[in-house]
């Protein structure tokens, strides 16, 4: 009898052990450029992953606008760019389930698991040549980015103590990191596509999407928060409720879509102009159910009203930065030259130059910030200036493209180079700091859901330019880059005004 208690009892503190929620590494874990080791595995996953998601955008676009002859859908520039910010919309909307399985569920490794799984399905889909393995890649793609997005930028906030000062830091070098993603990834993708044919350069993603799992899953004993359960898990009962209701609703929509694409009242411009109405309404109800949850204590609440103002300038600026890949695309493939130094290269090069110049200017953004310390500027004046440097870059284009009566013309390399120079600069600036300043001021029992708003900036600024982008071909490439970066430019201003009140409002955020 003694002998069975005594087992039991061991096999009882065995699973308590394995199950426990582990905490931050400690202070000393400096074992990746001073950051603790978790926070290498993260990266590396997110390096893969943007190799592969921004591979994929970066001649998406272009995919969009092509001849069917030549492997393309044959759309109008005006509607390629459309359709791909909805792609956008859709992707960074569903990081709300995301988050919600994550804190409810899931837990963030698994949900970021089961997302980047889904993710290279989607890709290998999309290396079939056919339309509807297109778009039924295109929606593994948005659902597993769902889940994985938030969740990863949750679990590096979870390496640190709210206190580490490396916080900033390290998201500068987790971001950096994405980055080398995003410069990689459209120089092969963009390469194949053009050498080989689009579907090529959707294999090259799946193909680095995959690696990505790999390594994620070699590294999981590095992370903070890898726990079997959710943190604020579901009881087995609503669980249960939950699951029905989540299958039943996914058939019910899929269903309802079918009849109304069969009817002729589903079209796609009816489509993008849902999501962007989805992608307006969504982060509304999101914040009202934050402020009204019981779980949400005053404090909290407090420190929720800053973060509104956060919400809205990372909106505006990536309204901006996600033209990179579509607008700003469509412009270096008709009007920019595509030869430097005399070597030819495909225009879905000139997304590589973003991301190239964010792996370069994210060391030295974080290096300035450690050693500034305590005297580094207010995150909430590091976001305005991200935005005033992002609409800096458009109001940048209007330069070579005024003055000409029509389209035949060709502007340097060097016009979109320093554009993506300024927005690249923007985007580490906001980035690190909107990602860091998130995980500080969310709610303990909304954390990985707020990581989900700051993403539903991202949709609703896809939303807009679904919207925006249509009258690209309709006025002229002075006016329509020269209206968006003013309006971008006078955010960040208005941004830096309201700095003052935002400094009281946002402790701990420093």
């Amino acid at each position: 009898m003694y002998r069975v208690r005594g087992t039991r009892k061991r096999v009882a503190v065995s699973r308590s052990s394995v199950e426990a929620e582990p905490g931050p590494p400690p202070a000393d874990d400096t074992a990746f450029f001073g950051q603790p080791r978790g926070l290498l595995t993260l990266s590396g996953l997110e390096v893969w992953e943007r190799f592969s998601f921004l591979g994929m955008q970066a001649i998406l676009v272009l995919y969009f606008a092509d001849t069917v002859s030549h492997g393309g859908l044959g759309m109008a520039p005006g509607t390629a760019a459309s359709v791909s910010a909805a792609y956008g919309t859709l992707v960074y909307l569903v990081s709300v389930a995301g988050g919600w399985l994550a804190d409810r569920m899931l837990g963030a490794y698994r949900a970021v698991l089961w997302g980047g799984i889904l993710i290279a399905c989607g890709h290998y889909a999309m290396a079939i040549p056919a339309a509807a393995a297109t778009w039924a890649g295109l929606g593994l793609i948005s659902a597993g980015t769902g889940l994985l997005k938030p969740n990863v930028a949750t679990m590096v906030g979870k390496l640190y103590r709210t206190d580490d000062e490396r916080r900033d830091a390290g998201f500068a070098l987790y971001y950096m990191a994405i980055n080398i993603g995003a410069f990689a990834g459209p120089l092969i993708t963009a390469w194949l596509g053009d050498h080989e044919g689009w579907h090529w350069g959707f294999s090259a993603a799946a193909v680095g999407m995959t690696f990505g799992l790999i390594q994620y899953v070699a590294g999981r004993r590095h992370l903070a928060g890898r726990t079997r359960a959710a943190e604020f898990a579901l009881a087995p009962d609503a669980m249960r409720r939950a699951v029905r209701g989540i299958v039943l609703g996914l058939l019910a929509v899929a269903v309802l879509a079918v009849l109304l694409a069969s009817v002729g009242w589903l079209t796609m411009d009816r489509f993008v102009d849902l999501l962007t109405v989805i992608s307006v309404i969504l982060p509304v109800v999101y914040f009202w159910v934050m402020f009204t949850s019981p779980r949400v204590t005053s404090e909290e609440r407090g420190r929720l009203r800053p973060y509104v103002v956060l919400f809205l300038a990372s909106t505006v600026f990536n309204f901006i930065l996600f033209q990179a890949y579509s607008t700003m695309i469509l412009l270096a493939s008709s009007n920019a030259e595509s030869t430097i130094f005399g070597f030819d290269f495909p225009a879905g090069w000139y997304a590589s130059a973003l991301g190239a110049f964010e792996v370069a200017l994210a060391p030295v953004v974080a290096a300035v910030w450690m050693r500034m310390g305590t005297r580094q500027p207010h995150a909430s004046n590091k976001i305005a200036l991200g935005v005033v440097l992002g609409g800096l870059s458009f109001l940048l284009i209007v330069l070579p493209t005024s003055g000409h009566s029509g389209d035949d013309y060709l502007m340097s390399v060097w016009w979109i180079v320093g554009s993506y120079l300024l927005l690249g600069l923007g985007d580490v600036l906001l980035e690190t700091s909107g990602l860091s300043a998130t995980t500080k001021l969310a709610p303990v029992a909304f954390s990985s859901q707020t990581m989900s708003l700051w993403f539903l900036s991202l949709a609703l600024a896809n939303g807009i330019q679904a919207q925006t982008v249509k009258f690209y071909d309709d006025v002229s490439k002075p006016a329509y880059f020269g209206v968006n970066g003013a309006i971008a430019v006078a955010a960040g201003l208005a941004v830096m005004a309201a700095a003052p009140w935002l400094r009281r409002t946002m402790h701990p955020v420093h």
